[in-house]
């Protein structure tokens, strides 16, 4: 009854103070929460209602009412699903280069340049170096390169290796290309950060088992840099599915290698068609959503920083 006497007078003073803490706590995160609120929840709630509008009857075009018309959804997804499979194809396959080129490059910084610190930290910033100068400006110096008056293109078809008349910019190659350069910073830092942190001794234990080289990579280095694969292959993919700068034929692309950033950009500004590219962003967020949804359900939020 002594302890129990002493226990209740402890734990009532606490209580107060654990209630103070607790307002603080939410003053702290007013401005955080007042920010998602007009700068996130906002728009997206504009853009949902955006999506479900029909047109003003006897208006002009841009004009649309509030209703709940539901078939913009599948109006834009049989009119561009083309458009929408060819986005995650691109995305996808950019992804998968930009891994199998980054992933060399971060463990030989990460591990084979531990032992000279200078000589890591410039091939680091080497790696960030592109951020240095403007996304528009890269992509429109590729452009510059890959035109039908280029070197390279020159000496392709003096190989024979383009036949006449063929271009490089405009294609599914030249808009793959763009991607997966632009975002190899981005799958770079995340393994980067994985394989510096990685215990050799666990690779020379694979060795001292007689395990060969490649299964001891496979087994022992590739799971325990997992986390910064697919923390970079999320946003590579992410933002390489939206992209809308390299796919349009201002840059890289053509017509033909439209991606859904290219048609949204063209509904909202041209053709002023707001439901169908409310509709289109919606249907590109969610899609992107499951993916990511996985992966945190999956490994927690702490291994997708």
């Amino acid at each position: 009854m002594a302890f129990g006497a002493f226990a209740g007078a402890a734990a009532a003073p606490a209580e107060p103070a654990i209630r103070k803490r607790s307002k603080v706590a939410l003053l702290l995160l007013l401005p955080g929460i007042l920010y998602l609120a007009l700068f996130f929840l906002a728009p997206l709630l504009s853009l949902v209602i955006t999506s479900f509008q029909a047109p003003v009857e006897f208006g002009d075009i841009g004009q649309y009412q509030t209703a709940f018309k539901w078939e913009n959804y599948t109006t834009v997804l049989g009119t561009y699903g083309p458009h929408i499979v060819r986005s995650f194809v691109f995305a996808a396959t950019a992804t998968v280069l930009a891994l199998l080129f980054s992933f060399p490059l971060a463990y030989f910084i990460g591990v084979k340049l531990r032992r000279f610190p200078l000589l890591q930290a410039l091939g680091l910033t080497l790696v960030i170096a592109p951020f240095f100068i403007s996304f528009l400006l890269r992509t429109l110096a590729w452009k510059q390169l890959l035109s039908d008056e280029s070197w390279f293109v020159s000496a392709l078809h003096g190989l024979q290796l383009l036949p006449p008349g063929e271009h490089v910019t405009g294609t599914a190659f030249s808009v793959i290309f763009g991607l997966t350069y632009n975002f190899i910073p981005f799958m770079t830092l995340p393994i980067y950060t994985s394989l510096e942190k990685l215990d050799l001794r666990y690779v020379e234990a694979g060795g001292d088992l007689y395990a060969s080289p490649a299964s001891t990579f496979f087994r022992v280095t590739v799971p325990l840099a997992a986390p910064g694969i697919i923390s970079g292959s999320l946003v590579t993919f992410i933002p390489a599915a939206g992209d809308y700068i390299n796919a349009s034929r201002d840059f890289l692309g053509s017509t033909d290698t439209a991606m859904i950033g290219n048609v949204i950009e063209a509904n909202f500004l041209v053709l002023q068609n707001y439901p169908a590219a409310a509709a289109l962003s919606l249907i590109l967020m969610v899609a992107i959503l499951i993916p990511v949804s996985v992966y945190v359900v999956k490994s927690g939020t702490d291994d997708l920083l």
